[in-house]
């Protein structure tokens, strides 16, 4: 598996394109904004995109959906508790502000555990709700993609409509301090880290 890091948006996202190496099939995680940064990148690694995945379901990770969808005619998936985030953000002032553009209608729902394949690439979808109803991470190959649920040093916010801090915490203990703690962890926002790592000195997990 490799991948490249394109950071999009007011927000900072980090939108990841995680690719197959032989076949260059490649999927497309957190097209937040700024299309524009991304299609160079996606055309320079000669990337053939094969679909659109979102950890969660708010407007600075799901902003350029509708550009990736329209250009290469892939299809999106998210699980299926924060599509009323995708219709709440229709218009709303966030987004005008982020600069984001409604998202399509999914055209799957991941489920936790499933498996994805990207040419000889697998990621599983692990749920962790808790920063949303929805949230998921992509753990395959040594990686997790997490979202916004774990960060370097921090976790995700949970003030937010659908948020719970309570999910959040039993999420991180049951679903991820138990992966391997070499685990790398590509988070939707800031620099990696790894599992372990984040046992010992993340303070939101003391």
């Amino acid at each position: 598996m490799k991948y490249e890091l394109i950071i999009v948006g007011t927000l900072e996202t980090n939108c990841y394109l995680v690719y197959d190496e032989r076949t260059l099939e490649c999927a497309v995680i957190d097209p937040g904004a700024e299309p524009e940064k991304i299609f160079p990148i996606i055309a320079e690694f000669a990337l053939k995109p094969v679909v659109i995945l979102n950890t969660h379901g708010h407007a600075d990770h799901v902003g350029a959906n509708l550009d990736m969808k329209e250009r290469f005619r892939v299809p999106l998936w998210i699980h299926s508790l924060d599509t009323p985030l995708l219709e709440a953000m229709k218009g709303s002032e966030l987004s005008l502000f982020l600069g984001a553009k409604d998202s399509p209608q999914p055209d799957k729902f991941l489920k936790d555990r499933e498996i994805i394949t990207i040419g000889k690439v697998s990621l599983k979808v692990i749920h962790t709700p808790g920063h949303t109803p929805g949230s998921v991470g992509f753990y395959g190959h040594g990686a997790l993609f997490s979202g916004d649920t774990l960060f370097c040093d921090g976790v995700g916010r949970t003030d937010l409509a659908g948020g719970s801090r309570k999910d959040l915490e039993k999420s991180i203990r049951s679903r991820i301090q138990t992966l391997p703690a070499e685990t790398v962890v590509l988070p939707g926002h800031g620099p990696m880290t790894t599992v372990g790592q984040e046992i010992v000195s993340n303070p939101d997990l003391t």
